[in-house]
């Protein structure tokens, strides 16, 4: 019983994590996830793809800024085994990217290791 009461604690505590509060997953594109729900309803995601560079996965989507004012975001990659598990060590740096209003750009991402098979990509508006 103290092994479960742990497990569901652990869970709270990793669901409140202040890194991902107010995340929403974008409807269009399960691999994107976003900060919040102001900022998801900004942007648009399409055309992902993935190819494999040197036998790494890289995967890329475009971001469309539906508002006309200028967004600044920053980006990370995360990478996921065939399982569906997170590679240890795999998450990227938040990259910064500023989106001119109505613009368009390309979020793109390697693995680093051979075994990313899936990944995700969280979104937020830049903290500086």
């Amino acid at each position: 019983m103290k092994y479960v009461m742990a497990l569901f604690l652990a869970l709270i505590i990793t669901g409140c994590s202040s890194d991902h509060a107010g995340i929403s997953i974008e409807n269009s594109n399960q691999n994107v996830v976003i900060g919040n729900s102001v900022l998801a309803r900004s942007l648009v995601f399409k055309d992902a793809h993935i190819t494999k560079v040197n036998g790494l996965m890289q995967a890329s989507v475009e971001a469309i800024n539906k508002v006309n004012t200028d967004l600044n975001l920053q980006y990370r990659f995360y990478w996921y085994d065939s399982q569906g598990l997170e590679i240890s060590g795999s998450a990227a740096p938040w990259y910064s990217v500023a989106l001119a209003g109505n613009g368009k750009v390309i979020l793109q991402g390697v693995a680093d290791k051979v075994e990313a098979t899936q990944y995700r990509i969280y979104v937020r508006r830049a903290l500086y």
